[in-house]
């Protein structure tokens, strides 16, 4: 192996061998640029498949830190639960690269990442479905910021739901933007991770850029753009119908949101839920679900997401039991067809 890529993958302070380490059964020794592995034949076959992805991915020059270790023995481990091959290799979905600025590089993390970017370029309406921190806003937005830098669109809109959570509209300081801004706020903060800041008030005045409530879409046809639709679990039906047929000539659109986190007043019906259902099997419209294991934020966020899902299935469980289904039997599903 040759020096640099070793000293790529051993990383600062030999965080990755120390992660290797802990997610590896096999036992790990380097000694110069040597690297031995020993224990079970089947632990040290997989280990050697790990670090073969490791190693490619700092031959392609990439630094190769403790994060990516644990996310291609993440991905190599489900291959094996599943005993099907990925269609991709780790190497090839962590060194994926989608935009770089002032050396940071923005790139999926996991394979259903990988797909649910792979979607945004082969399909006109792509659904990002999942929980918090699995980065379907941020690809989403990274892929927008490209296909602008690349003009294969003319402009980006960014949109969201201004739904109430907790505080009144009317009832917060400001004029109507003030009012709605703190809606709006996580997608300014993503820009400004993505372009210099110092251009995006201009690109914005240009109106390259959009930023607005979804309540703005009415009426309006969009054309040449990259539009995404956020926190789109809290539109109602007819909003999701309303956006939908925004689209114009030229144009994408990537709708993202969490099913689990509906903030509807009332029983209001999620346009993100029905949309499913409406548009399944429709050509060029695609749903990419992600998951617990797809969260890309602290990694005590992924248990929270599982923990969060089992009490929610526990408290389903529970409701249909008091409801008079039978105990050793499955609840009965609602009728959709009201």
């Amino acid at each position: 192996m040759p020096d640099t890529a070793v000293l790529s993958l051993l990383g600062s302070r030999d965080d990755s061998l120390r992660a290797a380490e802990e997610e590896l059964t096999a036992d790990v020794h380097v000694r110069g640029n040597e690297l031995t592995l020993s224990g079970d034949p089947g632990d040290v076959a997989f280990a050697e498949r790990v670090f073969a992805e490791l190693i490619t991915l700092a031959e392609r020059g990439q630094l190769v830190g403790a994060d990516d270790v644990r996310r291609t023995v993440q991905m190599l481990s489900a291959e094996n639960t599943a005993d099907e091959r990925l269609g991709e290799s780790p190497a090839e979905v962590l060194s994926l690269d989608i935009l770089s600025r002032r050396g940071k590089t923005i790139r999926p993390k996991t394979l259903n990442q990988k797909r649910y970017v792979d979607a945004i370029d082969a399909f006109t309406i792509v659904f990002g479905i999942g929980p918090a921190g699995t980065g379907k806003t941020y690809l989403a937005m990274a892929k927008a910021v490209q296909a602008l830098q690349a003009k294969q669109v003319n402009r980006i809109i960014l949109t969201r739901p201004a739904v109430e959570a907790g505080e009144r509209l009317g009832y917060l300081p400001g004029t109507l933007f003030e009012k709605i801004d703190p809606y709006l706020r996580p997608l300014y903060d993503a820009l400004h991770d993505m372009l210099d800041p110092e251009s995006i008030p201009k690109l914005m005045a240009a109106g390259t850029i959009e930023v607005a409530p979804l309540a703005y879409m009415r009426g309006r046809t969009l054309n040449d753009a990259f539009i995404i639709l956020d926190e789109a679990q809290n539109t109602t039906p007819e909003q999701m119908k309303m956006f939908l047929t925004r689209l114009g000539f030229g144009s994408r659109i990537v709708v993202t949101g969490d099913i689990t986190q509906v903030d509807l007043p009332g029983n209001a019906r999620s346009g993100l839920a029905v949309v499913q259902d409406i548009l399944d099997g429709v050509d060029d419209v695609h749903f990419s679900r992600l998951e617990s294991a797809d969260v890309v934020r602290h990694r005590l966020v992924s248990d929270i997401v599982d923990a969060y899902a089992r009490f929610d299935a526990s408290e389903h469980r529970t409701a249909a039991v008091g409801n008079g289904a039978p105990r050793n039997g499955p609840a009965r599903r609602p009728d959709r067809r009201r």
